[in-house]
């Protein structure tokens, strides 16, 4: 993980590499691979066409995107103009507007959203649709140029920057996420440690209290023993010996008890404070729950104890971790709902001990105390689960309860077996922020995106009935051969297109008609990015008295029968 927040530095690191970005092999590689597909999407089309003109639509657009395509690292801005550049050869034409490089375009205005920060984006492709929009008024085009203008070459450059933008504002959320939720486990890991080390050393605190008061009771009988008149000279000095082993051990368990109790009284008195320690010296305690309970009760606390089957006696870890469940769980009950009835129940059977601790939701405006540090649970769940125990904590449906399940005899794992501490699963932190990563991508996508996908979907509307209302006014050139001058329209009724052609250019419009007569128009290919020629039939009446081939080339006109 520690990689991929590397991977996500910042945008002045990514600048900074950009120059030995290009020395590199892979990224050359996949520049010239991207190179060879643009160029090839070219090569592709002008071979389909007669007319192409290889130093013009061939060689120059490859030596233009060999400069593009490694260029869009350092200078993406450029490199859109360059590819708009190619472009407005298409627009140079005067057959069609169309060409192959809007591929380029559209893969480059990926680029530079995926690449750039900094870039004023608004100022490039303003500079390309003002380009592309002067160079048809010079060229004095008709509507499908200005069509192809106002439409595609906008669409390939701003839905493809979107694409790029979400795909960087994703990646660098993501990475954002990936190091915040790195540095919250680090130190939720931390803070965890430190309540597990605390609650470890009470457990040998306990152990001290247990073994050392047992290891005092063998010292003092073997002192006994070593006074009876019926033992001989040798067994009193081998009791003498062992009760003097005895006292060492108690000593040094003493000593090294006592290291720990100093560790763990340099905690924040915070964190290390207990709301229902016994008032014993050393923090050590003997008392049992029922002292517990009515230690409580004397406070005002509404508790009830309840026990239930039978067993053998448990041993002393055992006994100290049930005390210390219900010693939590009314600490945190008189924290957080003051003035609830607590409910406690310590079942045995079938070897183990189930302690549950329940209280009820506090009355209405009871205030609760101020969280003190909030790691008691975690401390506890780690002296359960070293006993081989289980600990559950969860609200309820009136309340909130903690149970632990435990054994009434610790054993040693096995090998093979999980150890007493619980693997962790997947950290929330980091499934909460990745899963707010994406929400907020997707968030920032939509809104970027509606105001182009409206004038998108606006586009498509118009273009779908320009379409329509160009491929509705074909007239096919078998049809328009079987028209006769002279003949009345009702004869050709099946013949005759839909509707006319209703977008003629000025020189077109201009060419001379009979006197009288009301022209048609009539496009001869359903071509739409196609300059056609255009048929113009002329009526008087009912009657063609004219029909026209005027060539989609200004000043070109070949008259038809009757003219």
């Amino acid at each position: 993980m520690i990689s991929r927040i590397g991977a996500g530095a910042g945008t002045t690191d990514v600048r900074k590499g950009a120059r030995a970005a290009v020395a590199s092999p892979g990224l050359l590689v996949t520049d010239v691979l991207l190179w060879a597909v643009l160029t090839g999407a070219g090569v592709l089309w002008w071979s389909e066409r007669t007319q192409a003109s290889l130093p013009v639509d061939l060689l120059l657009p490859a030596l233009v995107l060999a400069i593009a395509v490694p260029g869009s690292r350092r200078w993406p801005g450029v490199a859109v103009l360059l590819a708009n550049g190619l472009c407005a050869l298409g627009l140079a034409s005067p057959g069609s507007p169309a060409n192959p490089y809007l591929l380029a375009l559209a893969v480059l205005s990926g680029l530079l959203g995926h690449r750039s920060a900094g870039v004023a984006v608004l100022g490039v492709f303003g500079a390309c649709l003002a380009a592309d929009l002067v160079l048809c008024a010079l060229l004095q085009y008709g509507v499908v140029h200005w069509f192809y203008t106002v439409t595609l070459l906008p669409l390939a450059m701003v839905l493809p920057w979107l694409t790029g933008r979400y795909w960087r504002a994703r990646q660098d959320v993501v990475h954002g996420g990936w190091h915040r939720a790195y540095s919250l486990e680090k130190e939720q890991e931390y803070v965890a440690e430190r309540a597990r080390l605390r609650e470890r050393t009470r457990i040998a605190s306990d152990m001290h209290d247990s073994l050392g008061h047992e290891l005092s009771l063998i010292a003092l009988r073997a002192g006994a023993l070593e006074l009876s008149p019926t033992l001989a000279g040798q067994d009193r000095s081998d009791l003498a010996e062992l009760r003097s082993m005895v006292a060492d051990a108690v000593d040094h368990l003493r000593d090294t008890i006592g290291v720990l109790r100093e560790d763990a009284e340099a905690e924040p008195a915070a964190e290390a404070a207990d709301a229902w320690a016994p008032a014993a010296t050393g923090g050590a305690s003997v008392e049992s729950v029922e002292q517990l309970v009515g230690r409580a009760r004397e406070s005002g606390v509404t508790v009830e104890l309840c026990r239930e089957g039978e067993g053998p006696a448990l041993t002393p870890l055992v006994d100290r971790a049930v005390y210390r469940v219900v010693q939590e769980s009314l600490t945190n009950a008189v924290k957080h709902a003051p003035g609830s009835a607590v409910r406690v129940r310590i079942a045995r059977g079938r070897g183990r001990t189930e302690v549950r601790v329940s209280n009820s939701a506090p009355p209405a405006g009871a205030a609760a105390q101020a969280r003190t540090g909030g790691h008691g649970l975690a401390g506890l769940r780690e002296r359960v689960l070293m006993l081989g125990g289980t600990l559950r904590a969860a609200p309820s449906a009136d309340g909130f309860d903690v149970v632990a399940s435990l054994p009434d005899r610790v054993r040693s794992h096995q090998p093979g077996e999980a150890g007493p501490r619980a693997r962790a699963a997947e950290p929330v932190s980091v499934r909460r922020l990745a899963s707010a990563a994406r929400r907020r991508a997707r968030l920032r996508f939509a809104l970027a995106s509606a105001v182009p996908a409206g004038v998108g979907l606006v586009t498509l509307v118009s273009a779908g009935l320009l379409g329509y209302q160009l491929s509705a006014c074909v007239l096919q050139p078998a049809d328009y051969a079987v028209l006769r001058v002279g003949a009345v329209r009702q004869n050709y009724e099946g013949v005759l297109p839909r509707q006319p052609f209703r977008y003629p250019s000025d020189h077109m419009k201009a060419q001379p008609a009979p006197a009288g007569a009301a022209c048609e128009y009539y496009r001869s290919n359903i071509n739409l990015l196609e300059q056609v020629d255009v048929y113009r039939l002329c009526w008087s009446g009912s009657r063609l008295v004219a029909k026209d081939v005027l060539s989609a080339r200004p000043g070109v006109t070949r008259r038809g029968a009757g003219a």
